[in-house]
């Protein structure tokens, strides 16, 4: 034929697309369970976004993206991945003017220029997330939570998570210094790649495939963590471990882009060989002041669905249809806020939507963030009320509420339904 798809792309025919379809459901519907709304970007953005965003040592900036000039002579760049978009979305439409952590989800196609193989191509798709506004560690294990159920809910095997935390800057200066001492010695013997980025980023290094054996005496990154990152990351472990995510630390992970902060994870899954993550993501905290916006912190992941597809064959998962904010928790006391965290969580995977607040705001506060979700229920515990092992229910249509039993609260929501 004179025509034929360009490399590295494909064509979903009918009989394949429906497996696409089953998978973008889950997305939808895991995501308005976890009150999170879709946002859609352009597919090509200014260069310097990327640039700026994902960073100029990346594999991303310096070998794979796709960038032509436009017939304005502006060089602009066909999406490598979805943040640095979302980002600049959020900042040039002001939605950090909303009161509520700013909760987004998209599902779509991204290119890079490599090699294509199996479960990689160079128009892929990708699902991701991106929570701005919160400091919390509730939301880093919630984001994690949420991409480990999807992983989950679609039915795929082994489901794990490597979780690291890159440190905040004052920790990351100090682990530079260390990490430098370890790879100069051994500067001659590594790839061109990593001796190009040494000086300028050297934890990307670590992110090399080529001379992994070579740092099995890495210093860890954890050890140079100060009292905030250290705090922070226990916490986010501990909520793992609430939320019943099977994971473990990684502390050679540090993801391949620039931008993160704080907390990393990996998603893995039983795959084929090597291949077996299927996504990652991690907290960037200075990434909206760096495209231009207000000082808000942000976390987010990427799955990649031709990955996902790839596992979900291999694994002879039968892709069959989908099942088709019920309730917004108000914490009040210490005690109580780790337990509606994992109320939370069991609701959600019960079906149910479900949300609370993050931002340590007064009661009033959290109520009026009720009303703006329209949630039919608010959920209010108290630690008083954790103690007698109940929780106030109240309907936000009749203004009744009832006291019910903590391990009763999701049957008698589902039984109001």
């Amino acid at each position: 034929m004179a025509f034929q798809k360009p490399t590295g792309t494909q064509d979903l025919l009918p009989g394949v697309v429906e497996k696409w379809q089953f998978v973008e459901e889950k997305v939808r519907d895991l995501c308005r369970r976890f009150n999170y709304r879709e946002i859609r970007t352009p597919i090509f953005e200014q260069t310097s976004l990327f640039e700026r965003g994902v960073g100029e040592t990346t594999d991303i900036v310096e070998k794979e993206m796709y960038t032509f000039k436009d017939k304005g002579d502006r060089s602009m760049t066909l999406r490598p991945e979805g943040t640095a978009g979302v980002v600049r979305a959020f900042v040039e439409n002001k939605l950090y003017g909303e009161p509520d952590v700013t909760k987004l989800y998209y599902v779509g196609p991204m290119f890079r220029y490599e090699r294509p193989q199996a479960g990689r191509q160079r128009q892929f798709h990708q699902f991701g997330v991106e929570a701005f506004g919160a400091v919390d560690p509730s939301i880093d294990a919630e984001v994690i939570a949420l991409g480990y159920q999807f992983c989950v809910e679609l039915g795929l095997k082994d489901v794990k998570v490597e979780v690291n935390s890159v440190g905040n800057a004052a920790s990351r200066a100090a682990y530079r210094e260390e990490l430098l001492g370890f790879l100069r010695p051994m500067k001659d013997t590594l790839c061109k790649d990593c001796q190009n980025r040494m000086e300028r980023n050297p934890l990307r290094v670590l992110d090399c495939k080529v001379d992994q054996d070579k740092f099995v005496g890495a210093p860890s990154i954890l050890d140079s963590l100060d009292e905030e990152a250290t705090n922070h990351f226990a916490k986010v472990q501990s909520l793992l471990g609430d939320f019943g995510v099977d994971y473990t630390v990684n502390t050679r992970l540090v993801r391949g882009l620039d931008y993160y902060t704080m907390t990393a994870f990996e998603l893995k899954a039983q795959g084929i060989g090597a291949i077996d993550t299927v996504g990652g993501g991690g907290r960037y905290n200075g990434l909206v002041g760096d495209i231009g916006g207000p000082d808000q912190p942000g976390i987010g992941f990427g799955i990649g669905l031709e990955r996902i597809q790839l596992i979900l064959e291999h694994q002879n998962i039968d892709v069959s249809a989908l099942a088709p904010l019920d309730v917004y928790f108000v914490a009040l006391g210490e005690a109580a806020d780790r337990e509606v965290n994992r109320l939370l969580f069991k609701l959600r995977q019960s079906g149910l939507s479900g949300e609370r607040d993050y931002l340590g705001r007064k009661m009033k506060a959290q109520m009026k963030s009720a009303d703006r979700y329209k949630a039919r229920y608010t959920a209010i515990l108290g630690d008083d009320e954790l103690e007698r092992g109940e929780i106030a229910l109240k309907s936000m249509d009749t203004g009744e509420q009832q006291t019910v039993k903590l391990e009763e609260l999701i049957a008698t929501i589902q039984g109001a339904k």
